[in-house]
């Protein structure tokens, strides 16, 4: 048989066929696969998918995570990352090549997970997360605790029994997973609940004053979902003091560093959460006896201080007898200083009365009546001398006032002439038709109306003067 007849028995296929065909085989054989690798060249589209490459140190292998199933990721991919990824072998015909859908990331060994966690610590330690200044004192006996945890483990029951012995408090348990995919939203949503509640008047639901944050001991895969960057930062922004209480004294998480206080163990955290009943109990019978003491030693030393002070004192009569005997001399010597006193007055009286003669009173009289006269001469002098000042000043003034004086104007032949309401009419279109008129002339009055012409007529008499008829 020759070539040609040979090659054309062969079965042929379209690029689509053959394209399928490779992607069903793949996809059969490698249905589940575990694949180990570094991650690089992360891209992650508006789409939401994420595409990366997963490559050792002879081959890369494409992969995809659908953006359905990037939530649902324990570990979020970071590039530089080495992991392991679970998922199934597939090809992509639109560019010849085979990828691995992703439906789950792992750290690959517990070296990788600790590199993640020191990056994450230093990211948000840098961030201030974890300064000392952020911290808030814890109460010193809170009304309400409130503790998140799981409801079925020993955790719970360990922090009441341990809250029972020192002093009984209030308990509100937020239930949650404490490993596994949703543990850290839980941790996270409890948290910021806490914070969120507000205040119930009716006692029900009452906002706590103190948080605690536990769980038992495990590897550090079953802790890590309090190493999530979201349950740190809800930690850190909480309003309410918060303890957390993770694992065991050896171990430690990040939720550590950004809470407000560490314990080693719940246990541990229930006995910070509280003082211990008793010891508060005989340290206040000790304060009680101690005032007590001090009361009475106080009492005491003021009562001898003042039986001191008593002794030192004078007697009664003592502090009478200089003031009683200064009154007794006082007395002695009252009445010879009043008979002293009179006799000086006499003295004195008999002194003033040789001075009272009448001729004495009769010459100051007539030296006072001479002095009265010449005063009442001067007055009456004075009083002339004003009064023909005035007289003279008030005769200009008539003088003045005459001549500018409208009688006088009347004298001389002119008349005032006033209407009914009294004024004066100084111009001839100010009177009325049949108005009446007052004319006023330098021996008396007359009465007058005006004529019945719409417009009075003006006649000049003389010049300067005008007649109304």
């Amino acid at each position: 048989m020759s070539e040609a007849s040979s090659l054309s028995n062969l079965p042929e296929f379209s690029v689509t066929e053959l394209s399928g065909a490779l992607r069903r085989m793949v996809e059969e054989n490698f249905a589940f696969v575990r694949v180990r690798g570094e991650i690089s060249g992360l891209k992650i589209p508006p789409s939401g998918h994420v595409y990366f490459d997963l490559k050792d140190d002879k081959s890369v292998l494409n992969a995809v995570i659908w953006r359905p199933t990037v939530p649902r990721l324990r570990i979020r991919p970071v590039s530089g990352m080495e992991v392991v990824v679970t998922g199934k072998l597939t090809t992509y015909a639109g560019r010849s090549n085979y990828q691995i859908i992703v439906e789950q990331v792992e750290l690959a060994g517990l070296g990788a997970l600790m590199a993640l966690l020191e990056e994450r610590k230093k990211r948000l330690a840098a961030e201030g997360l974890f300064d000392a200044s952020r911290k808030k004192k814890l109460p010193f006996l809170p009304e309400v605790i409130g503790v998140v945890s799981s409801p079925t483990g020993a955790v719970i029951r360990d922090i009441m029994h341990r809250l029972n012995d020192r002093f009984p408090r209030r308990v509100l348990l937020w239930p949650v997973a404490v490993q596994g995919e949703n543990a850290a939203a839980e941790i996270t949503a409890a948290i910021n609940g806490f914070n969120n509640m507000p205040d119930d008047l009716s006692g029900k639901f009452p906002r706590p004053d103190l948080i605690i944050v536990a769980r038992g001991g495990g590897s550090v895969e079953d802790l890590m979902a309090f190493n999530d960057e979201a349950v740190v930062r809800a930690a850190a922004a909480s309003k309410i003091p918060l303890i957390s209480a993770v694992g065991h004294e050896t171990d430690t998480t990040l939720i550590d560093y950004a809470s407000d206080m560490r314990a080693p163990t719940p246990t541990a955290a229930a006995e910070m959460a509280v003082p211990l009943r008793a010891e508060l109990l005989a340290q206040t019978l000790d304060y009680q006896r101690r005032m007590l003491s001090c009361f009475s030693k106080g009492v005491a030393d003021r009562r001898k201080h003042l039986a001191q002070l008593a002794r030192i004192l004078p007697k009664p009569e003592q502090l009478f007898a200089q003031p009683r005997q200064r009154l007794d001399i006082a007395g002695d010597s009252l009445g010879k200083s009043l008979r002293h006193n009179v006799q000086t007055h006499r003295t004195r009286f008999h002194k003033a009365e040789t001075l009272l003669r009448p001729r004495m009173l009769r010459d100051r009289i007539a030296l006072g009546r001479e002095r009265a006269k010449a005063l009442s001469e001067r007055a009456h002098r004075a009083q002339a001398a004003r009064i023909a000042k005035a007289a003279k000043h008030l005769e200009g003034l008539a003088r003045v006032l005459d001549s500018i004086s409208y009688r006088n104007v009347l004298e001389r032949g002119f008349a005032m002439v006033r209407g009914e309401d009294g004024k004066v009419r100084r111009r001839a279109a100010a009177v009325k038709s049949g108005e009446n008129l007052t004319l006023t002339f330098a021996d008396g009055e007359a009465p007058a109306t005006s004529g019945s012409s719409a417009k009075p007529r003006v006649k000049k008499t003389s010049p300067g003067q005008d007649s109304l008829f």
